[in-house]
């Protein structure tokens, strides 16, 4: 081996020892702003602007089926933000928690298995969504079919598989309309306990109606003085009313002034009108009859002084209005990134009712973001929004593709005081 050689083979163990000891930077969303080859290289300069959250709150996963682990939410790990708070590392997220929360509707079986990370945040690392029509004929017999049921018991064992596989330390799994209505929802229940060994709670509608709240707040605008907020689910629809006047809060429950939650939901409605072949008459009948069980809301005019005003602007958490978002943005497949927080102005939701109302159920069909799941289902989520919208009229509406299974988790870990501050008080 001749001298120069040495001398390559010296330099280029120097080199390898130099990139060893140097520390890993964790990617961000910001880094697409920084120099060419700098990522790979360098770690960031206290010079470098902080880099951006992308995330209006809670870096999710798109709705639909088994989905990869959500990227990480968190810049620069290990430093502290201006209010004193240690940004959370790698190692941090490989002790955190692990929460999971399912979400069994009359129409679909959703879980999120989630780490918490900043105040007020979580990172999503799996997630599931089973469209299993577990109220399908309720209507008719008052009782859950046998079909329905082994449906949702399938998707309940992925979900079992997934939290195993998870090692979640505490979970909170809630069934809703389907089996509070049906006359042999607890049988079903105490029935998955014993095949998938999930143990479910039937909630309240009251309980339903503030989880939403809680999944779906940080959608509200910070300017608003009033909002209502509807999730509208397969068997029934959850109403709150926001009075926003006052100091800002995370805690978005505690201003719900008024609630309700209405007995029909898109399969309800569907089953007793019919959802493929909807006539314009048939449509109207569904938003009348929609709109006199909301007039039997007794404080349904806690808000009037704000409604209709630009200090005012409805909610929306639900397959429909997430379907008329994706429709409005002509996307050739769901793209939960584009659609939630996405604003609507009066017009444009009047637009796109009248648009989906007017094709054939083959061309609800063959719309990418409504598919044969939705096509039958989709004009009756309509007609109650509709109906939402003539009570409570407002100029913009702002979609969610998030609901329940969010705010379950924030419930949990707020509970567990795991956002707390070092001192021991927890961030606003």
């Amino acid at each position: 081996m001749t001298k120069r050689q040495r001398r390559r083979r010296r330099k280029g163990r120097k080199k390898s020892d130099a990139v060893a000891a140097a520390p890993v930077e964790t990617k961000t969303a910001g880094s697409a702003g920084t120099p060419r080859g700098a990522r790979k290289y360098r770690r960031a300069r206290r010079s470098d602007p902080p880099a951006a959250d992308p995330s209006p709150q809670n870096r999710l996963e798109p709705s639909g089926a088994e989905s990869r682990p959500a990227p990480s939410t968190f810049q620069q790990p290990g430093q502290r933000r201006a209010d004193g708070q240690r940004v959370a590392t790698r190692g941090d997220l490989d002790t955190a928690p692990i929460y999971a929360a399912l979400d069994l509707g009359t129409n679909n079986c959703r879980l999120l298995i989630a780490v918490p990370t900043r105040p007020g945040q979580f990172r999503v690392i799996d997630a599931f969504s089973r469209i299993v029509r577990l109220g399908e004929g309720l209507g008719r017999t008052g009782s859950l079919s046998r079909g329905a049921m082994d449906r949702a018991a399938a998707a309940l064992a992925v979900c079992a598989q997934k939290i195993s596989a998870r090692e979640v330390g505490r979970s909170w799994l809630i069934a809703t309309e389907a089996c509070r209505a049906a006359a042999n929802g607890v049988e079903f229940i105490e029935e998955i306990a014993e095949r998938t060994g999930l143990s479910l709670d039937i909630v309240p509608r009251e309980t339903e109606a503030r989880l939403a709240v809680s999944g779906c707040g940080s959608l509200i605008d910070r300017k608003a003085r009033g909002a209502v907020l509807f999730d509208i689910g397969g068997g029934s629809s959850e109403i709150a009313l926001l009075d926003l006047r006052g100091p800002h809060t995370r805690r978005l429950a505690s201003r719900i002034v008024a609630w309700t939650s209405l007995p029909v939901g898109v399969v309800s409605l569907a089953e007793r009108h019919g959802g493929r072949n909807v006539t314009p008459e048939i449509f109207e009948m569904m938003v009348g009859e929609t709109v006199e069980m909301i007039e039997g809301f007794a404080d349904r005019n806690k808000l009037d002084d704000l409604v209709g005003t630009e200090n005012f602007h409805l909610l929306g958490t639900s397959g429909t209005v997430t379907t008329l978002a994706g429709v409005h943005l002509g996307l050739e497949r769901y793209d939960r990134r584009q659609v939630d927080g996405l604003w609507l102005t009066d017009e444009e939701s009047d637009t796109l009712v009248k648009r989906i109302a007017g094709w054939s159920f083959e061309e609800r069909v063959a719309n990418p973001c409504i598919g044969s799941d939705r096509a039958d289902l989709v004009l009756a989520g309509c007609a109650i929004f509709e109906a939402i919208r003539r009570v409570w009229p407002a100029p913009t509406l702002r979609v969610a593709d998030r609901g329940l299974r969010e705010g379950i988790l924030t419930e949990m870990m707020v509970a567990d005081g795991v956002w707390r501050r070092r001192d021991g008080r927890r961030a606003n």
